[in-house]
């Protein structure tokens, strides 16, 4: 049996998808960005064949329209098809980008929705969150093209996600707080922040959020979580986890704090745990993250703990 099936607490009960086995067939979609790396995208599917998996690529995965993968409807087309398509296990999102936001608007998920995995991050985050929503826990980790330049350990922890094994807890640098568990929801800052006022932003109240971003320079990255701040949206958060602010310093010569002086300022005051450093996001190791998964995070020890529904 596998250690993941329904985890409950919080904002209510969340189902894991059925842990994969060997022989399952995955489904490639691109639901945001234009396909651009062909090289690693191709590795990545070479990744998941190796362990056994049966992958088949979406028509129209490599349209273009602009920087998005082709018009919306063939997005939309793709992430529908896949879902309703009961030979396939599980979704695997070509890149992120932009544009999976776009695909939200005025969408609904399917009435009776079969739990199967979606894996990406970056962009993608606006898909798990919104999924999530309905109470189905999804995969925060490497795309098509980031999965073949990720280390053993991480490519091994998603593979033990996804067939229903056990995590090993990652460690970082604690802030203090003590422990709390809570639902993990791991995002994107930048696309997390837009969908806040959204349907597709979660209720986090008792959550444990994990954030990572890429190329946003100091002051922005203030002023994202500056409205977090003033929306009230961390009000009632248990814990914070922050994983890699890959690019985000300011150029030489402007005035500046750095990233990370940022992070403390803004969230160093919230009197909750925080756990920084932590290895997932761009530009590095990229660990797999459930999303809507039980947690621990102990900003003593800065180690952030995957619970296990048994």
């Amino acid at each position: 049996m596998s250690q993941y099936s329904v985890t409950s607490g919080g904002a209510g009960d969340f189902r894991y998808p059925p842990p994969l086995q060997p022989g399952d067939r995955l489904r490639v979609i691109a639901p945001s960005g234009a396909l651009r790396e062909l090289e690693s995208f191709n590795q990545g599917l070479e990744v998941w064949r190796s362990w056994g998996f049966g992958v088949d690529v979406s028509p129209g995965v490599r349209e273009q329209w602009g920087y998005l993968a082709g018009a919306d409807d063939n997005r939309r087309h793709q992430l529908g098809s896949a879902l309703a398509d009961p030979t396939y296990k599980g979704i695997l999102c070509a890149r992120g980008g932009y544009g999976g936001t776009r695909l939200l608007e005025g969408w609904q998920w399917p009435e009776v929705l079969a739990p199967k995995w979606l894996i990406g991050f970056s962009d993608i985050t606006s898909l798990l969150w919104s999924l999530g929503c309905r109470g189905m826990v999804g995969v925060h980790g490497p795309l098509l093209t980031t999965l073949a330049t990720e280390p053993d350990w991480s490519q091994q922890r998603l593979k033990s996600l996804v067939t229903g094994h056990g995590l090993l807890p990652l460690h970082g640098e604690g802030w203090g707080g003590g422990t709390v568990t809570g639902r993990l929801w791991p995002a994107n800052l930048t696309v997390a922040t837009h969908l806040l006022g959204t349907a597709h932003a979660p209720d986090l109240t008792g959550a444990i959020v994990a954030f990572e971003d890429v190329t946003e320079a100091p002051y922005r990255i203030d002023r994202m979580l500056t409205h977090w701040r003033m929306a009230g949206k961390l009000v009632g958060v248990k814990g914070i986890a922050l994983g890699r602010f890959s690019r985000c310093e300011p150029p030489d010569g402007v005035p500046s704090l750095t990233v990370a002086e940022v992070l403390r300022d803004r969230l160093g005051d919230l009197g909750i745990p925080v756990v920084s450093g932590l290895p997932f996001g761009h530009d590095g190791d990229n660990a797999a993250l459930p999303v809507g998964s039980l947690a621990r995070l102990n900003g003593d020890t800065g180690s952030l703990e995957i619970l296990s529904a048994a």
